[in-house]
């Protein structure tokens, strides 16, 4: 766990795809992930078993899909998909950011 996430101390995870990611902090309970978009890259959708999920548009713009409901979402909106909602991303412009937090933590990412 980490008590202060300070973003120059910590590189960037490359998932592929234009996609990357900063754990930021985290507690049993509930995780906090910066996860950056070049244009174009997707987050395929998905779904959580035992995770709720808030992500906040930190920059750019995303088309969201939650359970087959299509949004775009611009910097300084957010969405949820709580356990077992199908949800997805699509990045609209280069160097859009999600931060993301999950409760309980997302053991897999640490």
């Amino acid at each position: 766990m980490r008590t202060f996430f300070i973003n120059d101390d910590t590189p960037w995870e490359a998932l592929g795809h234009g996609i990357k990611r900063k754990i930021m902090t985290w507690s049993d309970e509930l995780m906090m992930v910066a996860v950056h978009f070049d244009q174009g890259a997707i987050g395929v959708a998905h779904q959580h078993d035992i995770h709720d999920q808030i992500a906040y548009v930190a920059a750019g713009s995303f088309e969201v899909e939650i359970d087959g409901i299509k949004r775009v979402l611009k910097t300084g909106d957010a969405y949820r998909a709580v356990k077992n909602e199908m949800h997805g991303v699509v990045a609209l412009e280069q160097d859009s950011v999600l931060i993301d937090t999950f409760s309980p933590k997302r053991a897999d990412f640490l």
